[in-house]
């Protein structure tokens, strides 16, 4: 599993919204927004309401593969941007969990196999 820099690991821990891209089985991309949570062990967690419901979690039911973007402008003059693009492996989880009770018992575990950022090593200058 590739491991997030600490720059990429504080500026996913401040953000709360990320976009989820999944393959259905005609090959078709389907990206959504989706809440996500960094874990201590370079993991990150997805939850939602009804997630097992979901056409995402059909699709990571055929195929894991999985990328999750994450990323915000910065300022609009001068343009700056950043954010990490994460693609890996998706493991389905159903049980209890701490993320809170609005969310289902079903999770969607990232493993990030390939990270890419831009724009967060100016911060940490």
């Amino acid at each position: 599993m590739t491991e997030f820099s600490a720059a990429e690991r504080a500026y996913l821990k401040s953000q709360r919204l990320g976009r989820l891209a999944t393959v259905d089985p005609h090959g078709q991309p389907q990206a959504n927004p989706v809440g996500f949570f960094p874990q201590d062990d370079g993991t990150i967690l997805i939850g939602g309401h009804s997630l097992g419901t979901t056409k995402k979690w059909r699709n990571l039911q055929a195929n894991p593969k999985v990328a999750l973007v994450v990323d915000d402008v910065v300022s609009e003059r001068p343009w700056k941007v950043r954010g990490v693009d994460i693609r890996g492996e998706a493991e389905l989880l159903t049980g209890p969990h701490g993320l809170g009770p609005h969310f289902s018992e079903e999770l969607i575990r990232v493993h990030p196999r390939r990270i890419h950022s831009w724009g967060l090593e100016e911060e940490a200058g």
